[in-house]
């Protein structure tokens, strides 16, 4: 049996899966972000330790209560937010709250590491971005120099987990490569990245591959839960870790998550990029292996937002207003940008519109322009991959968004390739996270452990709903560059 541990942003996550692929227990525990000032995001790594201590703890509670012994588990597998910046000094001692990968303050900093690195993109596969790390070590050095100072190591923060369980310094490549201190194609650190932001290869911890063993469980620690000094697998970073866990382990094979925001994750054989388009390049969780990523930050979140708007009692009924009216000519069109874009536009100040409304526009037609809109901004990403290179055949749907079979088809009929809808058990991060520690002990491929959910439903595009929704996509997307010098300015 494995551990599978999810260090999230709103909690921590442990599951306990077995050979069968059955998870035979589960507890989350809560966290919270501080916002000390606009556009900061960070928390204190020393409640991701008490949440692993509380979920650990919970986990194995109910594993006794199962009959089944702590000293059955046999390996854990770490996953968690990207992104993060972790700072200690050379005692271990965290400096400061780590900073987070939604935190926005490094604006600046980024556009300075392209000017002192001009291959940056070539070299990581990616834009500069406020969420990744090294920008906010930049921004530590300039804002924070005594802090900067006394910097011994810096940790992603499913890395700091495992510094706290094993006493070592390491990471997996797909986790490293979102800090853009990667060259990802030859999955190893970059000494002119680092050099940029006053670092060096000894503030990095360790690289290893997701499935191979970064260390083994203190005895302190295995002492107190029960455990054996099992070993602790490098693992991976929350996407990769989520993809194994629905099976995406083959180049072309693609997911598409329709949760809060919107990912569309393929795995590649090989290091291709579009970082012009704001997609992210990083490593897979396994050997040989890269990934492609689209990021739009509102998909089914735009559900609930009109949901409210109109008056629906839930996302249910807006689905079953919009299912009884469907699209035609006369259905507004909308852009989901509740909070900005990343994929393909890399604006945080795009805003949301709905346009084309006339006297006679009903709730039915507000549902389908935001389904239909959040499609074609999916449809935008998935272009942005294509463009890479990505051999996009079919995709397979995951999130809550994937429950309704209507959804499913229109955005099949918009992107013009199957979607295939699966089942949801147990899909997330922790499972990825457990596979990879399954595959570790047992030394199998990835194809063996990381099979698929159960296939509920094929939809297939229809010509010419793809033909006339193509044509609307056109008028989306001239609909944005018409508004986007209405947006906000950044400061």
């Amino acid at each position: 049996m494995f551990l599978g541990i999810d260090l999230g942003t709103s909690g921590l996550k442990v599951i306990l899966l077995e050979r069968g692929h059955k998870v035979l227990a589960s507890a989350s525990a809560p966290l919270t972000v501080q916002q000390p000032q606009a556009l900061w995001r960070e928390q204190d790594p020393n409640d991701w330790w008490g949440a692993c201590e509380q979920a650990l703890a919970a986990v194995l509670a109910q594993a006794r209560e199962a009959g089944i012994a702590a000293s059955a588990i046999e390996a854990i597998g770490l996953t968690g937010q990207m992104h993060g910046a972790t700072c200690l000094d050379a005692q271990g001692q965290v400096l400061r709250p780590a900073i987070l990968w939604n935190d926005g303050r490094s604006h600046r900093e980024c556009a300075d590491l392209e000017t002192l690195v001009p291959a940056s993109r070539a070299i990581t596969g990616n834009l500069m971005m406020p969420g990744f790390t090294a920008p906010k070590l930049l921004w530590l050095a300039r804002h924070e120099p005594q802090v900067f100072g006394r910097i011994a190591k810096v940790l992603l923060p499913k890395d700091w987990l495992r510094w706290r369980l094993t006493g070592e310094f390491a990471s997996d490549m797909s986790d490293a490569a979102g800090t853009l201190w990667l060259d990802v194609g030859r999955r190893d650190w970059s000494d002119a990245l680092l050099g940029a932001t006053g670092l060096s290869r000894s503030h990095m911890p360790r690289l290893h591959e997701g499935p191979e063993v970064s260390g083994h469980l203190r005895k302190d620690i295995a002492q107190r839960l029960g455990l054996r000094e099992i070993p602790v697998i490098a693992g991976a970073s929350d996407n990769a870790a989520g993809a194994l866990g629905v099976g995406v382990v083959r180049a072309g094979q693609a997911m598409l998550s329709l949760g809060t925001s919107g990912v569309c994750f393929v795995a590649t054989d090989g290091f291709v990029a579009n970082p012009a388009q704001a997609v992210h390049s990083f490593c897979h969780a396994l050997p040989h292996t890269w990934h492609l990523m689209s990021v739009m930050l509102s998909a089914a979140a735009c559900l609930d937002f009109t949901a409210r708007l109109t008056g629906q009692a839930d996302v249910a009924a807006l689905l079953a207003h919009a299912e009884q009216g469907g699209i035609d000519e006369a259905t507004p069109l909308f852009l989901p940008y509740l909070n900005g874009e990343r994929t393909p536009h890399n604006n945080p100040a795009a805003q949301a519109v709905f346009f084309g409304m006339h006297a006679t526009t009903s709730r039915a037609d507000l549902a389908n322009a935001t389904l239909e809109g959040v499609g074609h901004g999916l449809a935008q990403g998935v272009a942005a991959l294509q463009a890479a290179g990505a051999p996009l055949q079919s995709i397979s749907l995951i999130g809550g968004g994937a429950r309704s079979a209507y959804w499913s088809q229109l955005l099949a009929d918009i992107l013009g390739l199957p979607m295939q809808r699966r089942a949801e058990a147990e899909v997330g991060p922790a499972l990825g996270a457990a596979r990879l520690a399954w595959m570790a002990c047992d030394q199998v491929a990835a194809t063996e452990i990381c099979t698929e959910p159960a296939l509920l439903a094929v939809h297939e595009p229809q010509a010419g709903r793809h033909a006339f929704l193509r044509a609307r996509g056109e008028r989306f997307a001239q609909l944005y560059r018409q508004v986007q010098p209405c947006f906000p300015a950044i400061a």
